[in-house]
């Protein structure tokens, strides 16, 4: 009575679940290079003030994983989101745009 029926449609096939397929990207500077592989970044962002409406700044320090220890203080930098590399850590540095003077 039982028999194995297989529906082609739900066969295995291999590809990867829908979902963002880019990396989320964001653009720094460099504030601190004291730690070994890791830099800290403040991102800005602009917000428009809900009664006011007037455009104001808003940041945050991310750190990221500089392999190469290459970045110093005042570099502006463009960093990339990926899996957690630690408790803290969970960005990377994707291209030095600019180097500080």
């Amino acid at each position: 009575m039982s028999e194995n029926i297989t529906n082609p449609q739900s066969a295995d096939t291999g590809e990867q679940p829908q979902g963002s397929a880019k990396t989320r990207t964001l653009v720094g500077q460099v504030v601190s290079d004291k730690m070994d592989k890791t830099m800290t970044v403040l991102v800005e962002r602009r917000v428009k003030h809900p009664l006011y409406k007037k455009y104001i700044r808003r940041s945050t320090k991310l750190h990221a994983h500089d392999e190469e220890n290459a970045c110093k203080v005042g570099d502006l930098v463009s960093i990339e989101q990926c899996r957690p590399l630690s408790k803290t850590k969970s960005w990377r540095l994707h291209e030095i745009i600019e180097r500080a003077r």
